[in-house]
Formats: C-alpha cells, sequence, structure tokens
C-alpha cells in the first residue's frame, strides 16, 4: 500500500543567524537618513569594489538577500518606506547614507570609473584621437592605424599621431578595428557605476524615483540660459551687479559714436559757415546811392 504523504502545519524556523542579520539590517535604516538601492547590473566586481571604497566614509555599501532586506524593511517604523519593498530586485546594491537622496546620487555621479570600449557599443560622443606622441613602438600597428584613418609618423622609433581624428562618430556602432585601437591608446570612452533606481528620503518621508544627475549636461544649460537671460537684461537695460559691466561698456561705445557724429557735424557747419562767408566776401558790392 502506497504511503500518504502527512502535511505539516509545523512552521520552519529561520536560522538565528539570518535573524540577527535581518535585526541589524533593520537598524541600521532606522539610524540613516536615506535607504538607496541602485543597479549594479554588469558591474565588474573590480569597479563595485572600487566605488564602495570611495563612499565608505558617511556611506555604507552592501549586497544582501531579496527576502532579508524585505523583512528588514518591514520592521522599520518609518512610514513610506514600506513602498520600496516592491523595488527590491536582483542586481541591487543597498546604500545607507545621512546625505539626502539627491546628494547621494550626485555622489554616484561622480564615483564612475572610465572602461573601455566593447565591440559593438555605441558610442555615446565623437570618440577623438588628438595628436601627440604615444608609447607605441613602430611595426605591425602601423598599418592597423592606417586603416582606421589616422595620420602617423615615426619619430625616435615611436608612432606619433600627426592630425585629430573622429575614431566614431556619436550615436555609431564601435567596429573591432576601432575597439583595438583605443585599447592600444588607453582610450576609455565609456564609465560604469552604481545606477541609483529609487530611494527614501527620512526628511522628507518620500520615496524618489528621478534620481540621475547628468552634471554636465546641467551645467551646460544653465549656461546657455544665463548667456540669453543675460543678452535680454542688457538689452532691457536691466541693471543689476551681474549687467552693469556690459551696460557700462555698452554706454561707452555708444558716446563714442554719438562724439565721433557730433564732431563730424560740427565740422560740416563749420565748413558750411565758412562757405557762406566766403561767398559773402566775394560778393559784388552794391553802391545803391549811384545812378
Amino acid at each position: 500500500m502506497a504511503k500518504k504523504k502527512i502535511k505539516s502545519d509545523v512552521k520552519r524556523t529561520a536560522p538565528k543567524y539570518k535573524v540577527e542579520l535581518v535585526k541589524s539590517l533593520a537598524g541600521m535604516i532606522e539610524k540613516n537618513n536615506t535607504l538607496m538601492f541602485a543597479s549594479i547590473k554588469s558591474l565588474p566586481t573590480r569597479q563595485f569594489q572600487k566605488i564602495k571604497k570611495g563612499l565608505s566614509e558617511d556611506t555604507i555599501v552592501f549586497v544582501s538577500k531579496k527576502n532579508m532586506l524585505i523583512k528588514a524593511i518591514e520592521q522599520s517604523k518609518k512610514n513610506n518606506i514600506k513602498n520600496l519593498k516592491e523595488y527590491v530586485k536582483e542586481d541591487i546594491a543597498i546604500l545607507l547614507s545621512q546625505s539626502d537622496a539627491f546628494e547621494l546620487s550626485a555622489k554616484l555621479a561622480d564615483s564612475k570609473v572610465p572602461v573601455k570600449a566593447k565591440t559593438g557599443q555605441i558610442a555615446e560622443y565623437d570618440i577623438i584621437v588628438e595628436p601627440g606622441p604615444t608609447d607605441m613602438v613602430a611595426g605591425p600597428v602601423v598599418s592597423e592605424l592606417g586603416a582606421v584613418g589616422l595620420k602617423i609618423e615615426i619619430k625616435g622609433g615611436k608612432i606619433e599621431i600627426k592630425e585629430q581624428k573622429v575614431l566614431v562618430k556619436k550615436g555609431g556602432k564601435i567596429s573591432e578595428a576601432a575597439c583595438g585601437i583605443m585599447s592600444k591608446l588607453n582610450i576609455m570612452p565609456f564609465s560604469v557605476g552604481f545606477i541609483p533606481l529609487v530611494a527614501y528620503d527620512s526628511k522628507e518621508d518620500k520615496v524618489f524615483t528621478s534620481l540621475i544627475i547628468d552634471k554636465a549636461g546641467t551645467l551646460k544649460t544653465m549656461k546657455e540660459l544665463f548667456s540669453k537671460s543675460m543678452a535680454f537684461a542688457v538689452s532691457r537695460t536691466y541693471a543689476c551687479k551681474e549687467t552693469i559691466g556690459f551696460l557700462l561698456a555698452k554706454a561707452s561705445s555708444h558716446e563714442k559714436a554719438l562724439s565721433v557724429l557730433v564732431n563730424d557735424e560740427s565740422k560740416e557747419e563749420v565748413k558750411k559757415e565758412a562757405g557762406i562767408a566766403e561767398e559773402a566776401n566775394n560778393a559784388p558790392e552794391i553802391n545803391g546811392g549811384e545812378q
């Protein structure tokens, strides 16, 4: 006779070390202002450790199992932090910090490390080879450089790039040949790092999902907007500490232009008066009393 399987109502107890780990994690969440999840997908271990070390002064960085992280969040007394449970996925790093969510995101943007290109990647911007000496010795590499359109010359047995060359245009696919040349010239056109996905800020008691900070792009936009606003302010003669120098320079140039114009008109007026006087002097005398 086949034996019947008897269902057990006894719940399995979690190992003590796991309970302690969850408790420790929950305690760290309570003590810190920000809890952030960042994607570390495809991030090499070497770069992960380098970034982690750079953030270690005021930020705790670690990787945890999904279930343990969810249990730690559930134990938190913070209100909206429980909304983070739906963002717990694979390949994420957990960051705890006293900095606010956007300060931490800015630190992550600064902590990215450069990496070499791979064949088939899409260039994010024009990849340019600048002219100048290299450490490469003349040999088979000469034909490789020529194959990608680089103009070179040999000086002291070493290769020197003669002219600037756009190796791969923005949006273009990186070929195997271009990839090989970049590797030889130590050109690293890409960067890797932690990509912020979501964060909870205790002071705001909010969950933020838009955390990507492009410092270079933002700075460029701000400079463009400042330039346009300055031009408009000067054109409207709006005086402030930023525009006063331009307004004074503009007034000075106008004064010089008016001065030249007035002087030219004065000279013309003097010439006219001189001409009238000369005509009067040369006019025949009229003797009204003689018949």
